[in-house]
């Protein structure tokens, strides 16, 4: 599966957000998925020149911002990198090691020096999914396309997928009548669509293992109800396409994907937002960043929200949970909305990186616990 982004598992996250190096280079450029790149390849060139400035105002040993500035001239230089685009690319950069994600979401350009990686707005393209792929179920076909932000959809190409209903159970067709146990008639049609959903469901397990991206099911009843009740993957989105896949074309299920996701998408925040207002009459939801990072400490809080685009400079006390807040100019600094968002997420809770506007009350992250805290 060739998708334009390459999202990080949560393995993947974790290691980010547990690294440890005092120099920890954090870059994000906003890409374009049908460009040449040239001017990407430029952005993150003049993004690593500030990195480098920040790297020499921290006084960092020559040998270690040479090895930085060498690691992002490669990235600058690799074509295959920028072969494809998706709409923002993540770049993570120690003298020691470089990892780099495409990300289907639209990120500002950010720079950030520190001993720990700068993860939360990577976090965005987790919480809000902007790539997915659509299952085109009919009884005499089967498809998968991909879909993502500003590319053109595509076929994917699926080993072992079975054809169609009657080539799946080795029937000439489903409507064979002849008596075989209780397979007759329209309950016969019925079970040779389960088995028909059941060898899509196995066949697409190694495409979806490892990628979290959701499902969208575009099938006409009663198969798309049948193959809900075979699947295995928990990402199959609640809503369907409606209607017989077959008339329409990869770019049509595309579109009416792209509105699923946005429902998901919008719907998830709403719940939480809901949540969030009947926790507060309980003690059980606060706006406070002092407080939230001490919940965060504490391992209290199940669900926070961030600011995807702010960043409060400073650290947090690892008992007490204790803020402390540092000098914007300060040349190395890490964000303490990071660090909250950091806490919450290795002590089991939900992280969601969204924009300002949805972050409930005045402040850049708000939090529902899991407990009330005490005075």
């Amino acid at each position: 599966m060739s998708l334009h982004t390459d999202m990080p598992t949560r393995a993947q996250v974790d290691r980010l957000l547990d690294s440890r190096n005092p120099v920890s280079v954090s870059i994000y450029v906003p890409t374009d998925p049908v460009s040449d790149g040239e001017a990407e390849r430029i952005e993150l060139g003049n993004l690593a020149g500030e990195a480098e400035r920040q790297l020499a105002a921290a006084r960092t040993a020559k040998a270690d911002t040479a090895a930085v500035v060498d690691a992002l001239a490669d990235l600058v230089e690799d074509s295959e990198l920028w072969r494809y685009r998706a709409r923002s690319l993540a770049v993570f950069v120690t003298p020691e090691s470089a990892a780099t994600f495409r990300l289907p979401n639209r990120l500002v350009p950010v720079v950030e020096v520190s001993d720990r990686f700068h993860v939360k707005p990577l976090l965005r393209a987790i919480t809000f999914p902007q790539v997915a792929l659509v299952l085109a179920l009919a009884q005499g076909s089967v498809r998968v396309v991909e879909v993502a932000p500003d590319v053109e959809p595509t076929t994917v190409e699926v080993p072992g997928l079975p054809r169609d209903v009657a080539s799946a159970v080795g029937k000439a067709s489903i409507r064979d009548r002849s008596p075989s146990r209780r397979l007759q008639g329209a309950e016969g049609q019925k079970v040779r669509m389960r088995q028909f959903a059941r060898q899509v469901d196995q066949a697409l397990r190694p495409l979806l293992g490892g990628h979290g991206v959701p499902l969208v099911l575009a099938a006409a009843e009663p198969l798309d109800s049948i193959y809900r009740s075979v699947s295995t993957y928990p990402l199959l989105a609640a809503s369907s396409i409606g209607g017989s896949p077959e008339g329409k074309s990869d770019a049509d299920l595309a579109a009416e994907a792209r509105g699923v996701l946005d429902e998901l998408n919008a719907a998830t925040l709403r719940e939480v937002q809901e949540l969030y207002r009947r926790r507060e009459s309980e003690s059980r939801a606060v706006g406070d960043l002092a407080v939230v990072a001490r919940a965060a400490t504490f391992g209290a809080v199940d669900t926070v929200l961030v600011d995807i685009d702010e960043t409060v400079p400073g650290a947090i006390d690892e008992q007490t949970g204790a803020i402390e807040l540092s000098d914007a100019d300060d040349a190395v600094n890490y964000g303490v909305v990071d660090e909250i968002a950091r806490r919450v997420w290795r002590t089991g809770g939900t992280v969601l990186a969204v924009r300002r506007e949805d972050v409930p009350g005045d402040g850049p992250a708000a939090a529902i616990l899991r407990y009330a805290l005490g005075a």
